[in-house]
């Protein structure tokens, strides 16, 4: 039996918790937050997305950060394993759309309160309200942790996973980044993940609050490189745009927007060809002879687009008889690449995820262990490994728990493997 010290009581750190109790080991532990699972209790609007109920193989097309540091977690503790964990211990889950699994409640808090129970079952000593100063090593090794109260832990293993550095206000505050830099670790870079946009056009105000649905994007660089491109639903906010396929696109592009200006375009009717576009336009244009060119946007567009639609086309208010043909394909190519500037994106408070953290390289991607520090672990975001939305960045906190939480207590322990996982 080994004493641990787990430091974080968020997804990771309870997950880790519940499988090195089960081992048999005296586990504590040290959130410094009031309560367990604060930022789970708002992922998903609070409703918890899981995990994605998609092949195992689809899990590691859906990561974004070093795929293949996590083929020993995903196939040690799978999103099958993770839903068999919740349901077995009385959590009915559903499936909705993009294979995302919930709690049929649609609340975040039954989650947690899976988690508390089984803590509480088995005996792992929670200490809240409790920071963490320092994590202690002594020839090599990890001895304990230091209390920011003064208080001095001994412990034969350390767990860190205290998150990254998104959403400051549930506790997130790169407090792991700290702890491993001090033990020699590589923390990389760090920056806001599934984050949304900043805007450059003004006109884009106009469209607050707009949804759009089956549409597609294409995210291009100075030299007109394609970035990324994708289908699905987003957002127009006051200062950009945002929903899932923006959120998605970040994790390809956020690097890139360090070095300048993005050029996003969207595709208002991906359904159709430019030719068909313009066949349609031309029916449109013939029924409706003596409609001016904004009634007619309207029948193919959200009220709310038009005005800002035909400021972009730049065209003059005509009758649509007298609409030539350059402008009628002028109109179909701006339906197909509406065209706005990314000039940034938002920061720690409305990311997701933090993309970067430390180094897997230094990580045994068996175990968890640092390679550097013998009975040192990590486990979830404070980890450089970042995933698309839809329930794949909390497979990765179960997961890299799991791993962690089952070789915690192990008096053997080794450094040594090869530095290409």
């Amino acid at each position: 039996m080994s004493r641990v010290a787990i430091v974080g009581g968020g997804a990771a750190g309870m997950m880790a918790a519940i499988v090195c109790a089960e081992n048999g080991n005296t586990v504590s532990l040290y959130e410094k937050n009031e309560k367990l699972g604060k930022k789970l209790f708002i992922t998903g609007k609070g409703r918890c997305n899981v995990t994605n109920h998609c092949e195992v193989e689809e899990l590691f097309q859906n990561v974004v950060g070093n795929p293949r540091f996590l083929y020993s977690a995903f196939y040690s503790f799978s999103n099958l394993d993770v839903i068999e964990f919740l349901e077995k211990r009385g959590l009915p889950l559903k499936t909705e759309r993009g294979q995302r699994v919930f709690p049929q409640s649609d609340k975040s808090s039954d989650v947690i309160q899976i988690f508390q129970k089984e803590i509480k079952r088995l005996g792992v000593n929670v200490y809240l309200k409790t920071s963490v100063k320092e994590v202690l090593r002594e020839n090599g090794s990890v001895t304990g942790l230091w209390l920011s109260n003064g208080k001095q832990i001994e412990a034969d293993a350390v767990l860190i996973a205290t998150g990254g550095l998104s959403y400051p206000s549930t506790g997130s505050t790169g407090d792991g980044y700290r702890f491993a830099k001090k033990m020699g670790h590589t923390i990389t870079d760090l920056s806001p993940g599934l984050v949304p946009f900043e805007i450059k056009e003004p006109y884009v105000k106009e469209l607050m609050g707009l949804s759009l649905k089956n549409i597609g994007v294409r995210i291009e660089n100075s030299k007109k490189k394609t970035l990324y491109s994708g289908f699905g639903e987003m957002l127009f906010t006051h200062f950009g745009v945002s929903g899932p396929l923006i959120i998605s696109a970040s994790s390809h592009v956020t690097k890139e927007l360090l070095k300048g200006e993005l050029l996003l375009s969207i595709d208002l009717k991906p359904a159709l060809t430019k030719e068909q576009l313009n066949a349609r336009l031309l029916r449109e244009f013939e029924e409706n002879k003596n409609k001016q060119l904004h009634n007619i946007m309207g029948a193919l567009l959200p009220a709310k687009m038009v005005p800002v639609i035909i400021k972009f086309m730049g065209l003059p208010e005509k009758k649509a008889n007298e609409i030539s043909k350059e402008e009628r394909q002028h109109i179909v190519d701006c339906l197909k690449e509406f065209q706005l500037t990314i000039i940034g994106f938002r920061d720690y408070n409305e990311a997701i995820i933090t993309r970067g953290g430390v180094s897997v390289k230094e990580v045994n991607p068996s175990t968890m262990e640092s390679k550097l520090v013998k009975g040192l672990y990590f486990a979830g975001e404070v980890l450089d490994l970042d995933a698309h939305t839809g329930g794949f960045n909390l497979q990765i906190a179960w997961s890299t728990a799991f791993l962690a939480g089952k070789n915690l207590g192990k008096k053997e322990r080794g450094n040594g493997i090869p530095n290409s996982y």
